[in-house]
């Protein structure tokens, strides 16, 4: 199936992200074919540095499949993994990684380093990146844009009323 397919399931779990206030970063892990598990960021409501989107995801797949790891699947995430997400995709050996938007600041499959292609590693997983790039950062660029025009708000009230 079409990478854009899973990719674009990820944006809706986005968006439920953003619908509770969190970055809207989505994920889902596919088994097989079939989507197995869905993740969304939920660091501020669970008030848990772990709850990325991708360890959420990771989390419930294990759960379902009632093992820690999880050959053969494939994760496909809106924004590039961060050092923490990459870490755990690796220990669960999983199969493939597909992401969107690349992450200059914390992204860790290329954009500050690539942990997928350290050789020493035990477990290499194939990884995709750059599918729906533009969508995938979209959705963050409008959230800050909107998160920006509020604290703007919040700082000088009047200017609503201008």
């Amino acid at each position: 199936m079409d990478d854009r397919v899973y990719l674009r399931q990820a944006l809706d779990q986005a968006h439920n992200a953003w619908a509770l206030g969190e970055v809207p970063v989505g994920a889902v892990l596919v088994k097989d074919g079939q989507v197995i598990a869905t993740g969304f960021n939920q660091p501020i409501g669970t008030h848990d540095p772990s709850a990325h989107a991708e360890i959420m995801a990771l989390r419930a797949a294990a759960a379902l499949i009632g093992n820690y790891r999880l050959p053969g699947c494939e994760l496909f995430v809106t924004l590039e993994p961060c050092a923490m997400c990459a870490g755990a995709m690796l220990h669960a050996r999983l199969a493939r990684v597909v992401y969107g938007a690349s992450d200059p600041k914390t992204g860790c499959c290329g954009s500050v380093i690539n942990l997928f292609e350290q050789e020493k590693l035990n477990h290499q997983t194939e990884l995709v990146g750059g599918v729906m790039a533009e969508e995938c950062g979209q959705l963050l660029k409008d959230f800050f844009a909107e998160r920006r025009q509020a604290q703007q708000k919040q700082v000088d009230p009047g200017a609503a009323n201008a």
